[in-house]
């Protein structure tokens, strides 16, 4: 999983499994950057034919790009809307191959369970989202990423802050 799946996968807003006691995040709407720190641990799962399929110097080139992450940081941008607020908020864009259940939601804190199905790879984890005020916020994502025998642990915290009440980012 790369870090900008991740940084979806941390940064979406998504209409799933959202329990009745849902209750929106206290921040202000706006443009919001978030700064996403990404690290891993075991080797990204990537499917045998695949492999198979790719020259010397294809696999080398893979192998550079997919080794494990040690504190890659990534910031984005992304605008949050009231329409956004009026639901567990992950952030970003929606993955349709993952399912998102609501664990915990105040007007402080939210905690939401994800499980993604692609193909011959599995991921599960939990998102952690904690308003410090209503112009911060920060948090945790951690996944655990398995295909075949392969299992990955992919371990990330952001913080993100309103940088302005109008957006200009088109995410």
């Amino acid at each position: 999983m790369t870090a900008r799946m991740l940084m979806g996968i941390a940064l979406a807003t998504s209409t799933a499994n959202w329990a009745a006691d849902f209750h929106p995040l206290d921040v202000k709407t706006g443009e919001w950057e978030a700064t996403m720190t990404v690290e891993t641990n075991g080797p990204p799962p990537v499917p045998p034919e695949a492999l198979a399929r790719m020259t010397p110097q294809q696999r080398a080139a893979l192998e550079e790009r997919t080794r494990p992450l040690a504190g890659r940081t990534t910031v984005r941008k992304t605008c949050i809307s009231q329409e956004k607020l009026d639901k567990p908020i992950l952030w970003g864009q929606d993955d349709k191959a993952c399912t998102y259940s609501l664990v915990t939601s105040t007007g402080h804190a939210q905690e939401i369970h994800v499980e993604c199905a692609r193909e011959k790879m599995k991921s599960a984890g939990t998102v952690r989202v904690e308003a410090q005020d209503s112009e911060n916020v920060k948090g945790t994502v951690h996944m655990t990423v398995t295909q075949s025998d392969q299992t990955s642990e992919i371990n990330s915290s952001f913080t993100a802050k309103r940088v302005a009440a109008a957006c200009t980012a088109k995410r």
